[in-house]
């Protein structure tokens, strides 16, 4: 290892301690994803009549396959874990390694940082060698963790490590992907897209061969559809594993051939020149945009699908939830509304809300990457004061995101309608468009946050895994109404209900409004870099 990677264990063991704080909430969403499948089924499904209507549902409507994947043996905990879990937990384990890799990879190499620490004793392939490792260890103790939670609920010993083991699997196998990535794409943030874009295409690759009896060889088109063939509580198959430790090992390799073939700091394909005149970018508001472009364009691409296949899939639960009360009351997160068909339209248009946040607070933390890289300061020591320069992409932040909301919200009102749903197209988009203040209120920490004290910064991110987990299960295990209230997302109205309640957007305004000047006269007053 010393010769083939000089420098590997202190840049590791470096990588590992700063790493831990940003790979944790991935492992504690995952882990809690699983526990809750186990204490949920035990409560909805208490009886054995109960479990087989579940079971009738799912494996007669091919709709739920979309997003879970296919149903095997439902009768058990075991089986609806490894239904509700797999192909999510697959998914969010990915997106984990995509991001440690590049980050540790070629995020270094834009910031100069790599430059340096390769000017010591470090080889050719030793930072990817890092940045690999640092995602397959991640990956790994996200198996372990989620194997022992689940034994501990009572889960079968041999299901629970297979499942978990599909959640490593998958996080070696996108490790690969963007060690790949990060070879071919000019900067970090487009290795960060090429490698996300595809696990997203995996995603619905998986998606579309488990709706559709005859297209199952589709499956083999995509790492997750290799793991979907472990049937955990079924089968419990671990060739497909194999498999995907293979691939990765496979994808790895092909990575450090392409770093050597590649100059330092640079991508294998080909970059445009820019412009031979600023156009738009002449202004700290053109800047801003021209920074935030290619996540503007992908965010808004991602929502429009998003859109698309949830209007398909709202399509199909009128006679889901006229067989099956308790899948209702699953699906819509224990929502007591009279029709739980826009009980659970107003569910997805909620996660959809925490998906849009995600976007958002991404668009501040660029704004404090240009800060810790020396690009804030010489446009302050122009013209352009810090609130200006502040508002620019707390804009952005702001804007992208509810224009995101509302076109997924309008894509699903679309397809429902032409899909014949008994359901009023025009209150789908009201819903989408009510969701916006909740949404601004979890951006809002991330303004507040980085304005003001940017050390606590990843409290941003928190609240958002607070507010999905909240979303989800608080109404399921019937939390108290101040537990709920937690999450801005529990105070936006149903607008089907017979008497929405409208002072709850009240006070997301109040809270945003305090955030907002919290963050503005923060940025103003603070050193700049702070780490």
């Amino acid at each position: 290892m010393a010769k083939l990677f000089p420098g590997f264990v202190p840049l590791y063991k470096t990588a590992s301690r700063l790493n831990a704080r940003q790979t944790a909430p991935w492992i504690a969403i995952i882990t809690l994803l699983c526990l809750t499948s186990f204490l949920a089924y035990a409560w909805i499904f208490p009886t054995l009549t109960d479990r087989q209507g579940l079971a009738a549902t799912i494996g007669i409507n091919p709709a739920f396959s979309l997003i879970f994947g296919p149903g095997h043996n439902l009768l058990t905990a075991d089986g609806f874990n490894a239904w509700r879990s797999l192909a999510l937990g697959s998914f969010f384990a990915g997106l984990m390694a995509i991001f440690i890799v590049v980050r540790e990879t070629r995020a270094k190499e834009d910031s100069g940082e790599a430059e340096m620490v390769g000017s010591s004793v470090v080889g050719r392939y030793t930072q990817l060698a890092v940045g690999v490792g640092l995602a397959w260890a991640s990956s790994v103790v996200l198996g372990i963790v989620t194997a022992l939670s689940m034994i501990a609920v009572g889960g079968n010993l041999t299901s629970s490590l297979l499942l978990a083991a599909a959640f490593t699997a998958s996080g070696m196998v996108f490790a690969g992907v963007a060690a790949i990535t990060c070879q071919l794409g000019a900067y970090a943030g487009t290795a960060s897209s090429m490698a996300t874009t595809f696990l997203g295409a995996c995603f619905l690759i998986r998606g579309y061969a488990d709706t559709s009896p005859d297209t199952g060889w589709a499956l083999w088109l995509t790492p997750l559809g290799w793991l979907q063939k472990i049937e955990p509580a079924g089968a419990n198959r671990t060739w497909p594993v194999l498999m995907a430790v293979g691939l990765a090992l496979v994808l790895v390799v092909i990575a450090g051939r392409l770093t050597s073939a590649r100059d330092f700091a640079r991508g294998m394909l080909p970059t445009r020149p820019g412009a031979r005149r600023a156009k738009y970018v002449d202004n700290v508001f053109g800047l801003a945009l021209r920074l935030q472009k290619s996540p503007i364009a992908t965010w808004t691409i991602a929502f429009m699908l998003l859109g698309t296949v949830f209007g398909f899939l709202i399509s199909a639960l009128g006679t889901v939830f006229s067989q099956n009360a308790q899948i209702a009351k699953l699906l819509a997160a224990g929502g007591a509304q009279a029709d739980p068909v826009f009980e659970f339209i107003s569910t997805i248009l909620k996660i959809l809300g925490i998906i849009a946040a995600v976007y958002g607070v991404g668009v501040m933390m660029r704004l404090y990457k240009e800060e810790m890289e020396v690009r804030v300061d010489p446009i302050l020591a122009g013209a352009v004061r810090r609130p200006k320069l502040y508002l620019s992409h707390v804009l952005i932040a702001l804007i992208g995101p509810a224009l995101a909301l509302i076109i997924s919200g309008s894509m699903m009102a679309l397809v429902a309608h032409f899909k014949g749903v008994d359901i009023n197209s025009w209150q789908i988009i009201e819903q989408a468009v009510i969701e916006i203040p909740a949404v601004w209120v979890l951006i809002g920490l991330s303004i507040a946050m980085i304005g003001a004290r940017p050390p606590v910064r990843l409290g941003a991110w928190l609240a958002i895994v607070m507010a999905f987990v909240l979303t989800i299960f608080g109404p399921m295990f019937k939390l108290w109404d101040w537990v709920q209230g937690i999450s801005p997302l529990w105070h936006v109205p149903n607008v089907a209900a017979v008497a929405p309640d409208w002072i709850g957007l009240l006070w997301l305004g109040l809270v945003l409004i305090f955030l907002l000047v919290a963050g503005f006269s923060g940025f103003a007053r603070r050193d700049i870099a702070i780490v």
